[in-house]
């Protein structure tokens, strides 16, 4: 979402396609996941992750800051390699009943454009039922034809920040910490 004359350039030439207008590409599922961490009683590191993630990107080549990214992934796909662990979070204690906010989805408010392949994208999170305005610090990975899918390709990258009670998830706050670091990874071919 980034904007430079080779990124541009490499662009049109594998989307085949005028400038002038966004480009909808569509999330890899396959490809894409959300990872978290966070301090556990200052003993250990705790991990987990999210998977099922869809989401749209609109690329605007000629204006960056004018694309956009819409993403929705399921509570259930919670894994932190520990089952009990993995229950006590699906609890009420935490997310509560998947009934309740089943979904966790982001959508793009602003994009500032912050070097050759690197951007802030700031929207709102909606995550236990919350919506909290959070800030992706982004890397254009790559961007080209998949060399066996044959088709326009992006990756990022992103990292920020959440408090768990700005959620309602702040149970054991702060001796299990309430900061949890996150790390996105997302693949997106263009739609078809």
């Amino acid at each position: 979402m980034f904007k430079t004359a080779a990124l541009t350039a490499a662009f049109a030439l594998a989307a085949g396609a005028a400038l002038a207008e966004p480009q909808n590409f569509q999330f890899d599922t396959s490809h894409s996941q959300v990872v978290f961490d966070y301090q556990h009683l200052g003993f250990s590191t705790t991990t987990g992750m999210f998977s099922g993630i869809t989401g749209t990107i609109a690329f605007d080549a000629e204006n960056p800051a004018a694309s956009s990214v819409t993403a929705t992934f399921p509570v259930a796909s919670l894994m932190t390699g520990d089952k009990g662990r993995d229950e006590h979070f699906l609890s009420a204690d935490f997310f509560g009943s998947e009934a309740a906010a089943p979904e966790v989805t982001f959508v793009s408010k602003s994009i500032e454009v912050t070097g050759d392949n690197t951007a802030l994208i700031t929207g709102d999170l909606t995550l236990n039922g919350v919506t909290k305005e959070a800030v992706l610090d982004t890397v254009l990975n790559q961007q080209g034809n998949h060399p066996m899918e044959n088709k326009p390709w992006m990756g990022f990258n992103a990292t920020t920040t959440l408090k768990r009670s700005d959620f309602n998830l702040g149970m054991f706050a702060p001796a299990v910490s309430d900061d949890v670091a996150v790390r996105i990874s997302v693949e997106a071919m263009a739609a078809e």
